[in-house]
């Protein structure tokens, strides 16, 4: 797992300006470290405080399309900071509340910053996506909240989730989706841009990127019905210039401050053409 997270460029930045204590990123990326959501771009000021509030919408958002309610045990999947069982814990009572990540610096902080409400119950466990060491039946909700990309494998954790989810629960996923008309090219964009994007945000495959239809399809082949297929590009938009803002300040001695923009600034040019979608996801488990 080791080898895993020092891939992830970002999470060390975050995790080395959190330690020099800088309010901004801290402010930003101390709790989510995921997009923002917004309800109208022109609502966006490009501060810090305002980002963080925006990813604190996200994860409600993604709560929403996991239909989490009070009394349910609830896992979230690559939890980083712990941001998302936070708005949980805040939000519900008489939870059963568990985290994991691979990252045990991640847990870390999670553990720190996220003490259970007066009813519920919090955990954060490092482990596999994959290979989650949980019984079967044994959650109501998963999420994985801008993670998955990360993962070994999108079917392997889909079947496991399936594995570990009562019959009848559900999982709510996001992730950054291809249209159709660019998968024929995703080869050629992994020579030209894949090296870019693993060395700025940790292993990623171009060629093996989900469009919506690979969901319909994998949500088939693995026993679940597609409840949720939600596109919130354009609410997602503004968090590409605050985070390229904060990435150039954050970047420590030694680090490709501009590597790292200009990641960001293709990711958003795709995504402003409508060629890369942020979709939400949920899914019923059928049994």
């Amino acid at each position: 797992m080791l080898e895993q997270t020092n891939r992830l460029r970002y999470f060390n930045i975050f995790l080395d300006s959190i330690e020099r204590q800088d309010r901004e990123v801290t402010e930003a990326f101390g709790h989510h470290v995921h997009w923002g959501y917004w309800d109208s771009n022109n609502l966006a000021d490009g501060s810090a405080e305002d980002f963080r509030r925006a990813a604190d919408q996200l994860s409600v958002k993604m709560c929403e399309a996991g239909r989490i309610t009070d009394q349910q045990r609830v896992l979230d999947v690559g939890c980083g900071f712990g941001g998302t069982i936070a708005t949980i814990n805040d939000r519900h009572e008489h939870m059963d509340l568990v985290g994991v990540n691979i990252d045990e610096r991640q847990l870390s902080r999670a553990r720190e910053l996220v003490q259970p409400a007066a009813t519920n119950k919090v955990e954060f466990i490092e482990a596999d996506a994959c290979k989650l060491p949980f019984e079967n039946n044994s959650f109501d909700v998963v999420l994985a909240v801008e993670c998955i990309f990360h993962f070994p494998s999108r079917e392997l954790f889909f079947k496991e989730v399936k594995r570990v989810l009562k019959p009848g629960g559900y999982l709510a996923i996001c992730d950054f989706t291809p249209v159709d008309m660019v998968m024929p090219w995703m080869g050629a964009l992994e020579l030209m841009f894949g090296g870019l994007l693993s060395s700025a945000y940790g292993q990623s495959n171009l060629r093996y990127n989900y469009t919506v239809d690979d969901y319909e399809k994998l949500a088939e082949q693995t026993g679940y019905r597609v409840l949720q297929e939600h596109d919130i590009t354009v609410n997602t938009l503004p968090s590409y210039l605050i985070t390229r803002q904060l990435m150039r300040k954050a970047s420590p001695p030694g680090w490709d401050a501009e590597l790292d923009s200009m990641v960001n600034q293709i990711m958003e040019w795709v995504s402003r053409q409508g060629l890369l979608r942020y979709m939400i996801f949920s899914f019923k488990n059928l049994h």
